[in-house]
């Protein structure tokens, strides 16, 4: 529920973080939260929100806590937490290597093609539109040569099943990084609903930041690339 208030003990909770550092955090004007009769309360899509933009910043330990964080709120199995997350969800057909583009729209159109192509997308239109919607909040371009496009809300009637589609192109792509730096790898994340979403974010974040991702870069097919992926999620989750 995006819309639902929740106090900053349950912010410490959702996020693994001590309540004293929320409250911090809410005071600084840092985290989006509204006062309330000398309270401190929040929106959880709000919250969400800034944990998106502040996740390329965290390292491994903290996305973890997050990570369990979110499962304990929304229901999750505790197991999920020590299994493959972010491979699973990608179909066959879900990697392009090269992924032909040369513009940020051009880039979009084709890794949600992908997902057509796997019989995963009802309406590309619309689901292009929902990620249009979420890059004018801010890019998704949140390290140095990736980006992961999504919709700015799950997207429960436009897609058949929760997914995740990967594209690297020959060249950088000007896609709006902060820094100018152009962007080679795609991950669009489209989920049905908020728990898997802000999970998967989660620990594709893990995935990419525990170490450099210049071998991922350099893949030269897609099996060359899911294998990398592969890889890289079993060893965060030992």
């Amino acid at each position: 529920m995006p819309h639902e208030q929740i106090t900053a003990q349950q912010v410490a909770a959702y996020l693994h973080m001590n309540v004293r550092e929320v409250i911090k955090l809410a005071s600084r004007g840092q985290m989006p939260c509204r006062k309330v009769g000398g309270d401190f309360v929040f929106h959880k899509g709000e919250v969400d929100h800034w944990i998106e933009a502040q996740m390329h910043e965290l390292g491994d330990e903290r996305l973890e806590k997050i990570e369990k964080g979110v499962g304990a709120h929304h229901g999750f199995e505790e197991d999920m937490a020590h299994n493959p997350l972010l491979v699973p969800l990608i179909p066959d057909g879900g990697l392009a290597v090269p992924l032909v583009a040369r513009t940020r729209q051009a880039a979009l159109r084709a890794i949600v093609d992908l997902a057509d192509q796997a019989g995963l997308v009802y309406s590309t239109a619309d689901v292009l539109d929902e990620i249009a919607k979420r890059e004018e909040l801010c890019t998704t371009a949140m390290m140095p040569g990736v980006a992961i496009p999504h919709p700015r809300h799950p997207l429960p009637y436009d897609i058949a099943e929760s997914f995740v589609v990967v594209g690297l192109t020959h060249s950088g792509i000007p896609y709006g990084a902060e820094d100018g730096s152009l962007t080679r790898l795609f991950f669009l994340i489209c989920c049905k609903d908020e728990r898997t979403h802000l999970h998967v974010l989660a620990r594709l974040a893990r995935i990419l930041g525990f170490k450099p991702i210049d071998e991922l870069l350099h893949a030269e097919s897609p099996e060359e690339l899911r294998d990398l992926l592969v890889e890289r999620e079993r060893t965060i989750l030992k």
